[in-house]
């Protein structure tokens, strides 16, 4: 499957809990609604959560950059769907109704987007985890740049080959339940996307997702270790000041998988 990230910053005259309560109340069920017009198969909005942890893992890596206020996942069958999808008369008009909508809540310029694949590193058999607001289910949130030093190609293999086997290694001490690499598709589409809206802030180079129940998160000698070899080997590959992690919470608007 193919997957659009949408990584939102507020209008700046909206405080956060507008910003979440208008993605939530209005725009949700909007897209929603167009859900079969445009062909998606999976819609989710990942609230992000005011944590002193945001602050103790961005000060862990030396600094990074400031959360965002939430991110929008959106998934289609394939890229033929999405581009049929975009293509028809139908699905533009949708798109265009969506695109005005966003703008009365997201500020274009600084909320980048992007067409990815799922390669789940840790993802054990039986349902999902899911990080809904009144579960103690945390998804972390970690969109990524490359070092310069490596480029683009030879970053998402080490990412794929070397650092998902070390977080694979040290997932049970960590308390990790689930953990996915979700790497950027360069794709002609993507432009199209930011043109619509004056997106200014490049793209990241993919993102990592990791699922943890906070009331069962280990304080071990063997999590601490995990947590600095996972930071350690993060190093290696990625621009820490120009990446960002965060922990959300899911609301799931589409999940049509099970229906394919």
């Amino acid at each position: 499957m193919l997957r659009l990230i949408y990584l939102l910053r507020r209008k700046p005259e909206l405080s956060r809990e507008a910003f979440q309560q208008y993605w939530r109340d209005q725009h949700g069920p909007l897209v929603a609604s167009f859900a079969t017009t445009l062909g998606i198969q999976r819609y989710v909005q990942v609230h992000t959560i005011d944590d002193p942890a945001n602050e103790a893992m961005a000060n862990a890596r030396g600094g990074m950059e400031a959360p965002y206020d939430g991110v929008a996942e959106l998934w289609w069958d394939s890229e033929h769907a999405l581009e049929h999808a975009l293509a028809d008369p139908l699905g533009q008009a949708a798109s265009a109704a969506l695109l005005e909508d966003e703008g009365q809540f997201i500020d274009f310029a600084t909320s980048p987007l992007w067409l990815a694949i799922d390669l789940p590193q840790v993802n054990p058999p039986g349902p999902e985890p899911v990080a809904t607001p009144r579960s103690s289910w945390i998804k972390l949130m970690f969109p990524l740049r490359l070092l310069d030093s490596l480029g683009f190609e030879d970053g998402q293999r080490y990412w794929r080959t070397q650092h998902g086997p070390i977080i694979r290694s040290h997932a049970a001490a960590a308390g990790i339940a689930r953990y996915q690499q979700v790497h950027r598709v360069p794709h002609a589409l993507e432009a199209a996307l930011r043109e619509s809206r004056g997106t200014q802030t490049p793209a990241y180079d993919g993102h990592a997702e990791v699922w943890l129940d906070r009331g069962h998160l280990p304080s071990s000698p063997e999590a601490r270790e995990s947590s600095h070899r996972a930071i350690e080997d993060e190093s290696k590959f990625i621009d820490f000041k120009r990446s960002a992690m965060w922990f959300g919470k899911e609301l799931v608007f589409i999940d049509r998988r099970e229906w394919n």
